[in-house]
């Protein structure tokens, strides 16, 4: 499946241009009840929850077909107290404004949803489910795995060609309704920073002077945790985007490069070179353990994506600050990101195909981001529809740190095929961890499996 050499002409227009005239260059809790029609079930494993839909005539809110009723399955992967309570406030509303219509949420472990994706696609999925842009995307719509949503397409409003672009299948059809983005970078704790005199470290030789220094004060240097196993795919993103450049990475996760050759060891020998600043023993912790390490103040930083924000309470939102993952090489620079774009799909054959285009065209819409993001302000909406007015420092800046990035990947388990990134970078990573010396044998066995899912 082929990819752009460069997303950055497209991916630099995703900062709305409601936030852009407000010069912003250019994954608190709800308090109320759920309404009514929004139900939650949270299982143990992926499962469906559709129902049937029976002939009736419902309000799209921004797209799909008119004719719809009955209960929509809902699959989210958003189990962490925040964006849980944001769906369940986003699905009530669908409810109350579509009569005859309401959404059954089917909330799964975020970790769990995302491994067992490709079993769930292929078993009884949700009519409607979250998930995200890029390369993988792509891959389950040609494999037949996601339904055509381009008539929902033809008329949301407030989108830009950028987005439609990041939704578009190899076909030319729409199969993905964009939600909200976010970057990865180093997060840390303001206050902290200025208890010891902390500066924003410009190089690599920087941000390994400063760990040195964190631990003399006795934090560890960088939270990290890999329990889940995709965390530190984004560590190795940007280190390969600043040791490499952007159209290597791109080219790598594409399956056009070799693994076992020099470029990839020097990733590895960079990352290596920057362990001993890491929290200790990181695959007997997940992410959200490490982001209340920092949150607590028992870390410096912390590289991950502004979801980080949600485990912070909502009287600290302000003490969050951020910054670039430093120049490695001065020829190549620190100006291409990770900025993952979150949204939804559609099954295949959903049982309330009616229901399913309403929902999305409703999801499409500047008010659904609105009551979305009033619960988890971790992320940045999409639509230029959305109300950015209210939009905490922490979103204000990354809208200008998305906008002002010369080149944008999504993440590697979103940049490449699915059964490459679970089966193979998972458990190549996590051996890297548990043993950063051999190297070399690390990188052929990742070429080696790389050629069997490939076929080059």
């Amino acid at each position: 499946m082929s990819r752009p050499t460069t997303q950055a002409e497209y991916l630099a227009s995703l900062v709305p241009p409601s936030v852009r005239a407000q010069q912003v260059s250019r994954r608190s809790l709800l308090r109320g009840a759920l309404g009514a029609g929004a139900l939650l079930a949270t299982p143990p494993l992926l499962a469906a929850c559709g129902s049937s839909s029976t002939p009736a005539t419902g309000s799209t809110g921004g797209g799909g077909s008119t004719a719809a009723s009955g209960v929509v399955s809902f699959g989210s992967n958003g189990s962490d107290a925040k964006p849980k309570a944001a769906y369940e406030a986003l699905m009530a509303a669908f409810a109350a404004k579509n009569a005859g219509l309401s959404a059954k949420i089917n909330t799964v472990d975020h970790n769990t949803f995302q491994e067992n994706i490709n079993t769930y696609l292929k078993g009884a999925p949700d009519d409607v489910f979250t998930w995200f842009a890029g390369y993988r995307a792509k891959y389950f719509a040609a494999q037949g795995l996601t339904g055509d949503i381009s008539d929902v397409w033809a008329k949301i409003s407030g989108m830009s060609d950028a987005l439609k672009k990041a939704s578009t299948g190899d076909d030319g059809k729409q199969y993905f309704v964009p939600f909200t983005n976010y970057p990865w970078a180093l997060f840390y704790r303001k206050s902290v920073w200025t208890k010891h005199g902390y500066a924003v470290p410009k190089t690599l030789d920087e941000l390994k002077t400063l760990g040195a220094q964190m631990k003399k004060d006795g934090l560890a240097p960088i939270a990290f945790g890999d329990k889940d196993g995709w965390p530190a795919m984004g560590t190795f993103d940007v280190i390969n985007m600043r040791v490499n450049g952007y159209d290597f990475h791109v080219s790598l996760m594409a399956g056009k490069e070799d693994w076992s050759g020099d470029k990839v060891k020097k990733v590895f020998d960079t990352w290596a070179g920057i362990l001993d600043l890491h929290q200790a023993d990181p695959l007997g912790r997940t992410w959200q353990e490490a982001a209340q390490s920092l949150q607590k103040g028992q870390s410096g930083m912390y590289l991950l994506g502004s979801f980080v924000a949600q485990q912070f309470a909502a009287n600290e939102q302000d003490d969050i600050d951020f910054f670039t993952f430093p120049e490695v090489d001065s020829t190549i620079g620190a100006d291409a990101i990770d900025a993952p774009i979150d949204g939804f799909m559609m099954a295949k054959k959903p049982k309330n195909e009616a229901g399913a285009k309403a929902l999305l065209g409703y999801l499409a819409t500047g008010p659904a981001e609105d009551i979305y993001l009033k619960s988890d302000s971790s992320v940045v909406g999409v639509s230029s529809a959305a109300d950015t007015t209210g939009y905490t420092g922490l979103q204000k800046k990354s809208a200008e740190f998305v906008a002002s990035a010369k080149s944008i990947a999504q993440f590697m388990d979103r940049d490449t095929r699915p059964d490459f990134a679970s089966t193979v970078m998972i458990p190549a990573i996590q051996d890297f961890l548990k043993n950063p010396t051999d190297i070399a044998g690390l990188v052929t066995k990742i070429q080696q499996q790389k050629v069997s899912i490939f076929g080059s």
